[in-house]
């Protein structure tokens, strides 16, 4: 590949986006850029985030978005929410840059579950569905909005008089057979030649907001093989796209649904060596690729992470040795990050240390390098910390009196070791 290639990711705001950055944000053939319509977590996640994008349904989008790909010289455009993903595919001809989507017609298909399961209607892997109560012999029934993302709105219905008074609600549902056994994703990657070259079942044992936050690799069964390849026989796919399954009472697998896109938990797949969002790149980029999985199992959790945003500016970093940069005889990793950064970031990095033993000695023995320190000051007996701060500093120090003389005589921000990862800037 010759040139980085300026990649817009749109919404930036979504699971899809934040996957789609941790998979493409430390190639070197990609600069990544963000697109937001509403104020979000993007801008803590994207170096390159643009603000004010009208939303996906505004006809004022698409001369936005070329507004956004001229300025910044953009060579493809990532969809990272199923509605923009239509729109996008829908529009593709009046984009100014490559829009990284299948098929217009694939992606129609695909939107709706109603739409996918008249086009499948002869797949024996489709629970049963029905198209009004009288149809319905056996409850419970499960319903879920026919156009939706998510688990919003999906939800069991016990009784008729319940589904009706859902029907009335003038939402489009897809209602099917009641499945109760395990639910699966199942990542697939079609390359350019329209082989199916990934099958990457993977569990969905805790879900928030219709996301798999607990996740394990599975290995593909042959049931899930034959419906993997009869949805890419049938469907346009080119790149990254998933399918949902979800047992019956008798065991066997049921399509619930298709996406034609990255998954906001494709980054289990990811860590066994599949980068979709990549793999997805290179298809439209016209390479052929090659797959190499590691033979791994993974179990993936996800839970908030806390991001900051401060109005803190300096120029130098103090930082102690003993029970700070090094715990319980071993080199605090996430302290080394931020000073890492720090370095990266043009800043002037001291060790400042009351260490008895010989502080070189003890750096090299713990791998920590001497030159990633501007200057290293070990304290003799009777001096101050405060006597070798300089003003447009932070302090970092487990100690809480030591914190204490520096903030009340310096006025200098200090920082123990829970409050380092305010000072981590996460944006690629």
């Amino acid at each position: 590949m010759e040139l980085k290639k300026n990649v817009l990711v749109f919404p930036a705001g979504t699971e899809i986006a934040f996957e789609i950055h941790d998979a493409l944000k430390n190639s070197r053939f990609v600069s990544l850029y963000g697109v937001t319509s509403v104020d979000c977590h993007a801008d803590f996640v994207f170096q390159n985030c643009i603000a004010g994008a009208p939303y996906v349904s505004d006809p004022d989008l698409i001369a936005f978005l070329n507004r956004v790909i001229d300025e910044y010289k953009i060579d493809a455009v990532y969809p990272a929410h199923d509605s923009a993903l239509l729109r996008l595919s829908q529009e593709r001809e009046a984009l100014h840059a490559t829009v990284i989507a299948p098929a217009e017609e694939t992606v129609e298909i695909c939107r709706s579950k109603n739409r996918t399961y008249a086009f499948l209607k002869d797949a024996p892997y489709l629970p049963r569905f029905f198209t009004s109560p009288e149809d319905i012999r056996e409850y419970p029934v499960f319903i879920k909005p026919s156009v939706g993302q998510g688990s919003e709105g999906a939800r069991k219905i016990s009784d008729r008089a319940h589904l009706e008074e859902a029907l009335a609600e003038g939402i489009e549902y897809s209602v099917c057979e009641y499945l109760p056994g395990e639910e699966f994703t199942v990542d697939c990657f079609t390359d350019r030649h329209g082989a199916l070259r990934v099958i990457s079942p993977r569990s969905r044992e805790r879900i928030r907001a219709g996301i798999a936050v607990r996740s394990r690799n599975l290995p593909p069964d042959d049931a899930v093989r034959e419906i993997a390849e009869d949805i890419n026989r049938r469907l346009s796919m080119n790149g990254a796209w998933f399918f949902q399954i979800k047992q019956n009472a008798a065991g066997a697998c049921r399509l619930m649904e298709i996406g034609p896109r990255i998954a906001g938990t494709m980054g289990l797949t990811r860590n066994l060596g599949i980068n979709m969002p990549l793999l997805t790149l290179y298809n439209f980029w016209g390479y052929d690729v090659e797959i190499l999985q590691n033979d791994v199992h993974l179990l993936l959790d996800r839970a908030f992470i806390s991001r900051f945003r401060s109005d803190l500016t300096y120029s130098r970093v103090y930082v102690d040795f003993d029970d700070t940069l090094v715990q319980n005889g071993k080199v605090n990793a996430y302290l080394m990050m931020f000073l890492y950064q720090a370095k990266n970031q043009n800043k002037t990095l001291v060790l400042l240390t009351r260490h008895a033993a010989d502080i070189y000695t003890d750096l090299e023995k713990y791998c920590i390098p001497v030159s990633l320190f501007s200057e290293v000051i070990r304290l003799g007996d009777g001096e101050a910390k405060t006597d070798h701060i300089l003003p447009d500093s932070v302090f970092i120090d487990d100690s809480f009196a030591e914190r204490k003389r520096v903030h009340d005589a310096l006025a200098v921000p200090v920082f123990d070791l829970d409050m380092v990862e305010s000072l981590i800037d996460w944006r690629v």
